[in-house]
């Protein structure tokens, strides 16, 4: 006798998953190892972005790239209405399960887009708090957080989301403005550093003792207070080198201008290397990382990879910074704005080969600790999954989940 036979089970779909991100660049710089664990997890990721030149290299990962018209400084409010109405309208058409806003404008703008669209959950990640959150006495940030803070307040504690920050300063800073006192916070240190691609590497002879810093040339990474402090080092007869890795950002108020990085490149002992492709070439050349930021940061990306590579790190004492330099473990830290401090600092390590060779050990361990891909990876899956369960519940009628 011949048994009829069933089709088979089709499998269940895979939740979806898009990220709102401004740039193509700063996703591929900063959101990939948590897309690719996502993906790997069995979510189908979109990433929604403004493309420039990265976008290719985002497909060729399995995502589906979607671009966008919007611009990042664009302050205009015509502008921000018609991006949320185009946001709302994308967030319609592709029916995500979850979306991840990523920095202060998709948070704002895709956090508007979301409610208008009924997206059922909803990752807001703020990598640091920016000029919204700049100490009082600077008139345009207070303007603008006069406006901003009432939309985030609303927008951080919508149901069903999660407010994802990377350091536990700016929950402070947050709980200390009355943003988020309903809101789910996650603490994710960092955006994930793959430790295998990123290896502990051996110093470089000295002298000269290298200096290396790589950052966007902006007025608010304290790049001026560097110049000055590695002038300070060279004038008391110091074999120091800086190499200066970055480019300016036009798009940025605090972009330094190319007059002054042309003066900064003529000094004796600075070189600036423009756009390093390939960061570790540059940890290779280098004893000592350095990022004097004035503050804004959410986790600093360029010190997690040089803490990696077994770098000795001088850095200010500002949140975000003192996630990954720890003072007197694997950094020495200074106040903002002081380049005398600063060349205070470097002179020490520039002095003591061991506590630079110390720091660097320490370095390495603190980003195999909780920062590396596959942490940052698992976690932000399981947060994603949390959500799902969550925006699940809240489908299923009283009646059936066993409510009176």
């Amino acid at each position: 006798m011949t048994l009829p036979t069933t089709a088979p089970m089709a499998p269940p779909p895979r939740p979806k998953l898009l990220y709102l991100v401004t740039e193509d660049w700063y996703f591929w710089s900063h959101r990939l190892p948590m897309a690719r664990a996502a993906r790997d997890a069995g979510f189908d990721v979109t990433v929604a972005t403004r493309v420039d030149r990265h976008g290719e290299r985002i497909a060729a990962e399995g995502f589906r790239v979607l671009p966008l018209s919007w611009q990042r400084r664009s302050v205009n409010p015509l502008g921000a209405l018609a991006a949320v109405r185009e946001i709302a309208a994308l967030y319609r058409r592709e029916k995500p399960d979850v979306v991840h806003h990523v920095a202060m404008k998709p948070v704002l703008l895709g956090g508007l887009a979301a409610l208008a669209a009924g997206v059922p959950a909803v990752v807001n990640a703020l990598a640091g708090l920016g000029t919204v959150f700049t100490p009082a006495g600077k008139l345009k940030p207070r303007l603008v957080a006069l406006a901003v803070h009432p939309l985030l307040r609303r927008l951080l504690n919508r149901r069903n989301s999660v407010l994802l920050l990377q350091n536990p300063d700016d929950r402070r800073t947050l709980e200390r403005h009355g943003l988020i006192d309903g809101a789910q916070v996650r603490i994710i240190r960092g955006s994930g550093i793959d430790t295998n691609h990123y290896r502990a590497l051996p110093a470089p002879p000295a002298p000269p003792l290298v200096i290396g810093c790589a950052a966007r040339l902006l007025a608010n990474k304290g790049i001026a207070e560097l110049v000055e402090a590695h002038g300070r080092l060279r004038a008391k007869g110091l074999d120091v080198e800086l190499l200066l890795a970055g480019q300016p950002d036009p798009a940025s108020p605090t972009s330094i201008p190319q007059s002054l990085l042309d003066r900064w490149a003529a000094l004796p002992g600075v070189t600036l290397l423009g756009q390093v492709e390939d960061v570790r070439k540059l940890w290779a050349r280098c004893h000592v990382a350095v990022l004097p930021s004035r503050g804004g940061e959410g986790l600093p990306k360029s010190l997690l990879e040089a803490a990696a590579c077994g770098r000795a790190i001088v850095a200010t004492d500002v949140p975000g910074c003192r996630e990954v330099a720890q003072a007197d473990v694997n950094a020495l830290l200074v106040p903002r704005n002081d380049p005398g401090a600063l060349a205070e600092a470097l002179e020490r390590l520039a002095r003591d080969p061991g506590l630079r060779a110390r720091f660097g050990e320490a370095s390495r361990r603190l980003v195999e600790s909780d920062m590396s891909a596959e942490h940052v990876g698992a976690k932000t899956v399981e947060l994603y999954r949390g959500l799902l369960d969550r925006a699940a519940l809240s489908t299923v009628p009283a009646e059936a989940s066993g409510a009176s």
